[in-house]
């Protein structure tokens, strides 16, 4: 089971930052719906509760009947509208059905508590359905009157006009429409501002990553983020006090190497010297043999040291006073080859310069480590080749670099050694006596300079190392 993911923290900051907000959004949403219902409720209201007055001005009482003035015209204005159709029913007694629709709601029972003689009220009904239609929610105002002659006996009268509940909800939707869109405008543009303004304060924490993350893993400098909050440099104070131990203790096991090895140097010269005088003179066989052995063995234990000076050399660290010029490649290859020529005689190898190699390869870096790189091929070469084998120099120049290759026609390598043996102190083979470091060396310079090595096998046999390096301009 693979572990949890960590949660990312602009993601975290901005469902905090607009959580909130939406919530905050809701309730207004909310509450502008109950505030625009009620303002709603309280227009159609007062609209009904005026037209419930006017409409009761218009009934006098007559000897001992009503007299309702209420015109054709004026029955066609309060029903003009089809969807919005005022509705009104006269009784008198309540109830008892005088002129208007009589398909009104009486007033509930609750509601017939709340009326008062000469003031109205207000209340929700249902009309029922008719002529095909489907029940229709009203708003009903109810005014009871008490009507008559003074000198005769008292009547009461109910007025009842109504108006269909879907106009208020359409006004209620309208006022909450006109209210929440530009409310979510605003949320929008807040939302946008507070995305802007987290990844604005998360940018340094961006640029510190970029900084760690494309670094080389030898690269121990300081980080330096100046304009960073005061929170994010002291993790940058942190990491740097790290790197500084870290490069302390790297700085002070390379010298202790370099020392080293630089020590071992005479005294490892001195018993090759001894040892070499001792087996000319010895005359025992089995002494010449172990004689022999001790020669081998400092042979190769001053080999080993020289191998570590060098990569002590090539390492950046080693050479901060070490400055890169412009100098000529092929010239440098040109020179070396010719130096190692006898040596490669003496091992019974074909050394040579490839006549396809470019005439001038610029390139920016250090003469003295270029030449390590390229002594360290041929040594490479010459150890594991074999007798009777050839060894090529070639210098190519590319589009934008500069390739130097070291090939030769011994037994080679098998393919998954071919990046292995860049590595410190490993050896595909236990022939030719080196001690592992000598790829790794080159592999170190040619990053040192910016570039890249290669292994890779030679057809129809053999081995090819191809350190490229960028051109130098101008």
């Amino acid at each position: 089971m693979s572990p949890a993911q960590p949660a990312s923290l602009q993601r975290q900051l901005l469902l905090w930052l607009l959580l909130p907000q939406l919530v905050l959004w809701a309730a207004g949403a909310l509450f502008t719906y109950k505030l625009a219902e009620r303002y709603a409720t309280e227009a159609v209201d007062a609209s009904l509760l005026q037209a419930t007055r006017a409409l009761s001005r218009q009934i006098k009482p007559l000897g001992h009947g009503l007299m309702i003035d209420l015109p054709r015209a004026a029955q066609d204005v309060l029903e003009a509208d089809p969807n919005d159709k005022l509705l009104y029913t006269v009784s008198s007694p309540p109830g008892q059905f005088i002129l208007g629709n009589r398909n009104l709601p009486e007033p509930p029972s609750h509601a017939l508590g709340k009326g008062v003689l000469g003031r109205p009220f207000v209340y929700d009904g249902q009309l029922p359905a008719q002529d095909g239609q489907a029940p229709q929610d009203l708003r009903v105002a109810s005014l009871t009157l008490q009507v008559g002659e003074p000198e005769g006996p008292p009547t009461t009268m109910r007025v009842q006009v109504a108006r269909s509940s879907a106009n208020r909800q359409e006004l209620t939707q309208r006022l909450l429409i006109d209210t929440v869109l530009p409310l979510s405008v605003l949320m929008v543009v807040m939302s946008l501002i507070v995305w802007a303004g987290v990844r604005a304060g998360l940018a340094p924490i961006h640029r510190l990553r970029k900084a760690v993350e494309g670094r080389a893993p030898d690269d121990l400098r300081a980080i330096q983020l100046d304009v960073a909050p005061t929170e994010l440099r002291s993790l940058a104070m942190a990491i740097n006090q790290l790197l500084d131990a870290v490069q302390r203790t790297v700085q002070g096991q390379r010298r202790f190497i370099a020392d080293a090895a630089h020590q071992l140097r005479t005294p490892l010269a001195g018993l090759k010297g001894q040892a070499e005088i001792a087996l000319a003179d010895a005359d025992d066989p089995a002494q010449r043999e172990r004689l022999r052995r001790v020669v081998e063995g400092a042979t190769r234990s001053a080999h080993l040291v020289a191998q570590l000076l060098s990569l002590a050399r090539a390492e950046p660290e080693a050479g901060g006073a070490q400055t890169f010029q412009t100098l000529d490649l092929a010239k440098l290859a040109r020179e070396l080859t010719a130096e190692w020529v006898p040596r490669a005689l003496a091992a019974g190898l074909d050394l040579g310069l490839d006549d396809s190699s470019s005439p001038v390869a610029p390139v920016r870096g250090h003469p003295t480590l270029l030449r390590e790189a390229l002594a360290n091929l041929i040594d490479n070469a010459l150890h594991y080749a074999g007798r009777g084998a050839e060894v090529t120099v070639r210098v190519l120049v590319l589009a934008n670099e500069v390739q130097l290759s070291v090939t030769d026609t011994g037994p080679g390598l098998p393919a998954h050694w071919h990046d292995k043996v860049l590595e410190r102190f490993v050896r595909a083979t236990h022939e030719g006596g080196g001690c592992g470091l000598g790829l790794a060396i080159v592999k170190e310079i040619a990053e040192r300079h910016g570039g890249r090595v290669a292994v890779a096998g030679h057809a129809p046999q053999g081995l090819a190392v191809t350190v490229s390096l960028p051109l130098a301009q101008g």
